[in-house]
């Protein structure tokens, strides 16, 4: 069985804007600004368990309520989305012999709600998000559950990836890993 995994964040799609902006309207809420350009070096492409605390001093009450609230704002930001459509075009030759699989830290809900925005939610045979997988990347375990799961063996596998936490994952199963820098 072959097998090709995915990232969706910054690899099928730039969400820079979109995630920048759900979480602004979240951290808001608390008084707490941020900005872009720290957002897209220190934040984006990882878990909110791992940003959000400095923000708000580390206080568990206000993390999950932000991330929720940055879920429910994610949807009205869904326009700001940039597509790979190079990137789409290959999953759609690589359909034919390659099983298709995501694998993001995002959550069920704004994975869903971004793949049905852009018409992509028939494309994978199989969508892990962070409900799914327990240990974040640069842990591979969402990338290995992928592969279990279609019993792909390493040599079989490739992953595209961008982030630099993503690609250390990546490279951690074995699997061919190829880095979107940029489209």
């Amino acid at each position: 069985m072959k097998l090709a995994i995915f990232d969706m964040d910054g690899t099928l799609y730039n969400t820079n804007d979109v995630n920048y902006y759900a979480y602004k309207d979240a951290l808001a809420y608390y008084g707490v600004e941020i900005d872009y350009d720290y957002y897209c070096n220190f934040c984006n492409g990882r878990h909110y368990t791992v940003f959000i605390p400095d923000l708000v001093n580390n206080d568990e009450e206000k993390i999950e309520n932000i991330h929720n609230m940055k879920k429910e704002a994610y949807p009205k930001h869904l326009d700001k989305i940039i597509i790979n459509e190079h990137l789409f075009n290959i999953i759609a030759l690589m359909k034919k012999e390659y099983k298709i699989a995501l694998v993001t830290t995002a959550s069920s809900k704004n994975t869903m709600e971004l793949l049905k925005y852009t018409g992509k939610d028939k494309l994978f045979d199989v969508i892990l998000t962070q409900e799914d997988i327990k240990k974040t990347k640069p842990d591979p375990e969402g990338f290995l559950k992928a592969m279990e799961k279609f019993n792909a063996k390493k040599e079989d596998t490739i992953i595209f990836e961008d982030s630099p936490v993503g690609i250390e994952a990546a490279r951690k199963t074995g699997a061919s890993v190829v880095v979107i820098d940029k489209f």
